[in-house]
């Protein structure tokens, strides 16, 4: 199922993504199945229970509760994750000639989430602001120490990410958290796609567009560090908890690796595409 948090008549509700025919709609689980949270982590907390109630819900659907995909204004599948960790230099090609002998790791902060069709602001201070598309993996139970044999147990489902940076904040210091963290350099949507649909995410095509020109295409098949392995690495240091959500990297073509480079200006379009999980637009305005 294609989970998404949505806004109708100014109220914030969960929903699943349908289609009948050529049209699409979302199921609004606030009417389907009102004693489910209206809130994604609160959903996710609350486990099995809550999927299965949602299956029954789509195993009979209340034609009234379908609302057409026009009517609602997509939010960000999670709105605000309790931790957004980052994977750095994660692809074959994107690494140059030394592959690391561990990820990198690094996090970015709630503040930076937008929903799909919103805008990634070029702040004031940065002139080399940069996309990375990227698939994340949103985690739907605690977790420390996790196996890589049982990781896909604690995985909810899957989204798409843009990594958006300030390359000039970025090669400032050693750290990277600041040039990762402006406000809203997190686009993700349009949904959370739950892990049964998705059996293996290391073999999804992923594209980004900037402007309807291709600068990233690659396949999961290429991430050095797998879904599994970076969540058995990460539970060694970390507790993830429902809600927290993985961005497991992005490949090659970013716009700092171009020559000449490339940053996003006012007016762009940048487009995000993953297999089977569907397609994040975002337009770029100034500060």
């Amino acid at each position: 199922m294609k989970l998404v948090t949505m806004l109708h008549h100014n109220k914030t509700r969960l929903g699943v993504l349908l289609t009948r025919g050529a049209h699409a709609y979302v199921l609004d689980l606030s009417d389907a199945q009102p004693d489910l949270p209206a809130e994604m982590i609160a959903f996710l907390q609350a486990g099995d229970t809550a999927l299965a109630a949602v299956q029954r819900a789509l195993d009979e659907v209340d034609e009234r509760a379908l609302i057409p995909l026009t009517e609602v204004t997509l939010l960000a599948p999670v709105p605000r994750p309790g931790k957004i960790i980052c994977i750095g230099h994660n692809y074959y090609g994107h690494t140059g000639a030394t592959v690391p002998a561990f990820p990198d790791i690094f996090a970015k902060f709630n503040n930076v989430v937008i929903a799909p069709g919103q805008p990634i602001v070029i702040p004031r201070a940065s002139a080399k602001v940069d996309y990375e598309g990227e698939l994340a993996v949103v985690i739907g139970k605690r977790a420390r120490y996790v196996e890589q044999a049982r990781a896909f147990d604690v995985i909810a489902g899957y989204t798409i990410f843009n990594d958006v940076t300030a390359r000039d904040f970025q090669s400032r210091a050693s750290q990277w958290t600041l040039g990762k963290s402006f406000d809203t350099f997190g686009p993700m949507g349009p949904a959370l796609v739950t892990k049964d649909e998705i059996p293996d995410p290391g073999v999804l095509d992923l594209s980004l567009t900037l402007n309807g020109q291709e600068m990233q295409h690659a396949n999961t098949r290429q991430l050095i560090f797998s879904i599994p392995f970076l969540i058995e690495y990460i539970t060694q240091a970390i507790t993830l908890e429902p809600g927290d959500v993985i961005s497991t990297g992005t490949p090659s073509g970013t716009g700092a690796s171009r020559q000449p480079p490339v940053f996003m200006k006012p007016g762009d379009e940048v487009r995000v595409h993953i297999e089977k999980i569907g397609e994040l637009v975002n337009s770029v305005v100034s500060e």
